[in-house]
């Protein structure tokens, strides 16, 4: 069975950076697709990114994009979301997700929280303004 766990939050001002880090255990960490999903007091969980296994397609909200970076070590079975220019509005529980399934279907719904199978517990993100 696949564990993750996510390191790294914690408070940031705004403009700042940061990097988060999900280490995961069990085998074929380098066959999924991952992915970081955040969840903000009162709101809904929302994707904020995906990467395929082999690094080579990496997805993005809007929200995020050009200020956010995944990538993946699947030496060290780690995936990294480094956070720059952070808003207060990126202050959230940052959650990684792998979808096990060793297929494409990342492709066309990375976004989609029901095609990940594991979770890790969460890292809060705190952004001040």
């Amino acid at each position: 069975q696949v564990q993750l766990v996510e390191s790294g939050g914690g408070s940031v001002q705004g403009g700042g950076s940061l990097r988060l880090s999900c280490t995961a255990s069990g085998p074929s960490f380098s066959f999924y697709a991952m992915a970081w999903f955040r969840q903000a007091p009162g709101k809904e969980r929302e994707p904020v990114a995906a990467v395929s296994w082999r690094e080579s397609t990496t997805y993005y909200a809007e929200s995020v994009k050009g200020r956010f970076t995944i990538s993946r070590d699947n030496a060290q079975k780690t995936v990294y979301l480094q956070m720059t220019s952070v808003k207060p509005a990126d202050t959230a529980v940052y959650y990684c997700a792998a979808d096990l399934a060793i297929d494409n279907r990342y492709e066309s719904r990375w976004f989609d929280p029901d095609i990940y199978d594991a979770w890790g517990q969460g890292a809060q993100v705190t952004v001040s303004s």
